[in-house]
């Protein structure tokens, strides 16, 4: 205790006793202790915050270090999620679930796609509706009673086959009539239909057969009447009739002859009317009056790449499907379409194409196919010659093929060794026998020359061709024969008709080939013809390439001007002697 009173600013005197030890310590100065400073409570409040930092400094207790932990174990997972996260999206970016199946066949991306297919044709398997029928009610079974209630509530005239409405009644007030009236004119509209005659077709129409000999002599002026398409429109329009019973006289007649040729037979006075107003009966011959039609033959020419499917995008470009067929089979008889075309290669197509001033569009055969690649071309092919041969741009036309059956049927035999069926011991069989039946077509199964047409021993009806090179092929049994001795053939051609002549045991085809004169495998072969354009021929087959390559592509589809139908009247050949005299006459002065 201290025995003495401190003032509160003193400090108490420290005792004179040394400490001795480990407690003992250096002697604390001592000396005057300043007065407390009283705190503002406005400085105490902003002196706050540097007390709490204060006390971070402290090292952390249990409970806080475990806290510390959570939070960084936190942290990290919420960086290695954000890493997850983007090899993900990086991986399903480089992940192509509906690659072109068309491209690296064979490929892992291949494969996935097949397998993207399969999937979501499953998934659409099993997901498709329920298309449960649903069931009828039963028919409600009718007994007697049933049928009396129906038979009350039915009109019974009609249930026994009477007719209902206004009818007169058998009065002195019904007259009867000789004959019906009839219409004065009737417009029909007839169509010439496969395998039928001009002729037959206005008989039927209910023309009188004078008129019918006057229109088939004025139209064979103008056109062949067996020129005439079949599915041609007739715009026909008889007349009253001259007596009752007699047939309509022709009043008119109009159609399209040809494409660029409208044809229209008028007997005088159609369509006029008199001076009253009343409709002019016609009268006198049939007229014939030519409209020719102003026709552009502009070729057609459409470009596109060649995508997943060559077919789908000339479709999709435009092209007919006639024209389509056209271009692959001239193709795949030059190139190999599966290797040596890609899908990034463009098409280059050209068809004869004609467009009429009225409207009407035909497209015709296919000219030129090509196939580009980087913008130069890799394969030009056009038509040339009455043959309808493509020839390449070099002037050289080759058609690769391999062994065309000659009948649609399975093979029976082979080529080698076997045992004869009739004679009964092994010996070379030199062809192959093929399964038809009887009267079945047989086919050359490439380009020649007819070199023997008859009977030949054990093969029965043969006919023996001369392809070139060497080679020549023979099919025997037939039935009958559909060529003769030294005529051409084209590959397809119908030469004869499956038999059973000569040493046969059934209608079959024996079909043997020969190089050199010596008997060969007909499955080992594939024909290559070639043909090869020179001199005058070669320059004007250049000329007409480059004409055909200065088409603008879609040049023929637009419209064309329209021009008002020209009109030429028939003239006599000895017309046109004196017209051309006298045109040579005015020359010479």
């Amino acid at each position: 205790m201290l025995d003495h009173a401190r003032n509160p600013g003193e400090l108490p005197e420290a005792d004179s006793a040394p400490e001795t030890g480990d407690r003992a310590r250096a002697p604390m100065p001592v000396g005057p202790v300043p007065a407390a400073v009283p705190v503002d409570p406005e400085a105490a409040r902003e002196l706050l915050p540097y007390l709490r930092n204060s006390r971070k400094l402290a090292p952390p207790t249990k409970a806080e270090q475990a806290r510390r932990k959570v939070v960084a174990r936190v942290n990290g997972f919420s960086e290695r999620y954000d890493e997850w996260k983007l090899a993900a999206s990086r991986w399903f970016d480089g992940l192509d679930l509906a690659p072109d199946l068309a491209e690296n066949i064979g490929s892992r991306r291949w494969f996935r796609g097949v397998g993207t297919m399969v999937g979501l044709g499953a998934l659409a398997l099993a997901f498709w509706p329920d298309l449960t029928p649903l069931e009828a009610r039963p028919a409600m079974p009718q007994d007697d009673e049933v049928v009396s209630e129906m038979r009350s509530q039915m009109i019974l005239p009609l249930a026994l086959g009477a007719d209902s409405g206004r009818r007169m009644g058998p009065t002195g007030h019904v007259i009867p009539l000789k004959s019906a009236p009839e219409r004065p004119q009737i417009q029909l509209v007839v169509t010439l239909a496969p395998g039928d005659s001009f002729a037959s077709m206005l008989r039927r129409a209910g023309v009188a057969s004078g008129d019918i000999d006057r229109a088939e002599a004025l139209v064979g002026q103008a056109v062949p009447l067996s020129d005439i398409a079949p599915g041609t429109q007739l715009d026909v329009l008889l007349g009253r009739r001259p007596a009752p019973g007699q047939p309509r006289p022709l009043d008119s007649l109009a159609f399209r002859a040809r494409f660029d040729l409208e044809l229209e037979l008028t007997r005088p006075g159609v369509g006029e009317t008199a001076e009253d107003g009343t409709p002019v009966i016609p009268s006198g011959p049939l007229a014939l009056k030519r409209n020719i039609i102003r026709v552009d033959e502009t070729p057609l020419r459409v470009r596109g790449t060649v995508g997943s499917s060559l077919y789908r995008s000339m479709r999709q470009a435009g092209v007919p499907a006639s024209a389509v067929q056209d271009y692959l089979k001239a193709l795949d008889a030059q190139v190999d379409m599966e290797r040596e075309v890609r899908s990034t290669d463009e098409f280059d197509i050209i068809l004869a194409y004609r467009r009429a001033a009225t409207g009407e569009r035909q497209a015709g055969q296919l000219l030129y196919a090509g196939v580009d690649r980087g913008g130069k071309p890799r394969t030009q092919l056009m038509r040339w010659g009455k043959d309808g041969r493509f020839y390449e741009a070099s002037g050289v036309g080759e058609q690769r093929g391999g062994l065309l059956a000659p009948v649609p049927g399975r093979i029976t035999s082979g080529f080698g060794m076997r045992r004869h069926p009739i004679l009964g011991y092994k010996r070379m069989h030199a062809g192959m026998d093929f399964k038809a039946r009887y009267g079945t077509p047989i086919v050359a199964v490439s380009d020649g020359r007819v070199s023997a047409a008859g009977r030949a021993g054990g093969c029965g009806i043969a006919v023996r061709l001369e392809h070139g090179g060497g080679l020549s092929t023979r099919y025997c049994h037939m039935s009958r024969m559909a060529v003769g001795r030294g005529q051409q053939v084209r590959r397809g051609q119908v030469i004869g008709y499956v038999g059973s002549t000569g040493l046969s045991t059934g209608p079959h085809l024996h079909y043997e080939m020969y190089r050199g004169g010596r008997a060969i495998n007909p499955a080992s072969v594939s024909f290559v013809s070639r043909a090869e354009l020179t001199g005058t021929e070669l320059i004007d087959f250049r000329r007409q390439l480059i004409r055909l390559k200065e088409v603008e592509t879609g040049a023929a589809l637009k419209d064309l001007e329209p021009l008002p139908t020209e009109i030429e009247e028939p003239v006599r050949e000895i017309e046109k002697i004196d017209l051309a005299k006298r045109t040579g006459q005015a020359r010479s002065l």
